[in-house]
């Protein structure tokens, strides 16, 4: 009897958890159909009325608020961070865990010790360096930013390669493999669900990111969908809402699709550290 009362109370907490976080996303699916547009035309909670239109106008209706043009830039930016900073974040893993060298345990501390502090505390470092080599209102500026900062969390990543055996390294250097082919024939393809995971986290940063858009692009034209969504007119909240649903579709979609491998990374990267 007391276990099925544990279980009940349980399940009854995780629902309500549950609920806690799924109420705002269905506000805001709800507010995006708002027939108005307007949030001050609520009825309580929730639109009065609800119409597809605001999805429709959002993409056709460019002439103030580009929303497409927003969406290929954080397209363009969120790809180019997610290969560049994958590959960055990749090799120093790899480094740190299969290399000894005497500057490796000084780096490691310093890496740890320097991701304790909010990034945002570097970025008017970060705008004098970007306005001395022309990068304001670049986006490739972005993609390099992004980039740089990506290795910086390299620790679950070598905590993967970690758990790879380096007795396979040593057997295939008996056979006379060099280390570029130890790494790229033998210990890439293992690392298959960290590669994965650390793609889909390079993706989501700049994806979502407000902050250094903001600081970096002055271009309305050159917006990504975060700088553009707060731009809007405070008469424009369905508007915003339908953007803002429509920004989450690639995230949950990729999330579905790799989610055994984002598991399957998480996991083996905790092991070691």
């Amino acid at each position: 009897m007391k276990k099925h009362l544990d279980t009940t109370v349980t399940y009854i907490i995780l629902l309500a958890v549950a609920f806690v976080f799924f109420f705002p996303c269905l506000w805001l699916i709800l507010a995006s159909l708002s027939k108005s547009g307007s949030i001050y035309s609520f009825d309580g909670f929730f639109p009065k009325s609800y119409s597809f239109a605001t999805f429709k106008k959002l993409f056709t209706d460019t002439t103030m608020y580009n929303y497409p043009r927003w969406f290929l830039n954080t397209l363009f930016v969120a790809v180019g961070s997610c290969l560049l900073g994958t590959f960055l974040t990749i090799l120093t893993a790899y480094t740190m865990s299969r290399f000894e060298f005497k500057a490796r345990k000084p780096l490691m501390k310093s890496t740890m010790i320097l991701g304790m502090f909010p990034s945002f505390m570097g970025m008017t470092a970060v705008y004098l360096l970007m306005t001395q080599f022309g990068l304001i209102n670049r986006l490739w500026g972005l993609i390099l930013i992004y980039s740089a900062g990506a290795p910086m969390g390299y620790l679950t990543q070598k905590g993967f390669f970690d758990t790879i055996p380096k007795a396979i390294d040593e057997a295939a250097k008996i056979d006379g493999a060099t280390n570029f082919q130890i790494f790229t024939k033998i210990n890439l393809p293992l690392a298959k669900p960290i590669i994965v995971y650390t793609a889909l986290t390079s993706f989501t940063w700049p994806w979502s990111d407000f902050i250094l858009p903001k600081l970096l692009l002055k271009e309305k034209d050159l917006y990504t969908v975060a700088v553009g969504l707060m731009s809007l007119d405070e008469t424009e909240f369905a508007r915003f809402a339908a953007g803002s649903v429509f920004i989450a579709v690639p995230i949950v979609i990729l999330y579905f699709c790799l989610v055994k491998n984002l598991v399957d990374g998480i996991s083996a990267g905790a092991v070691k550290g």
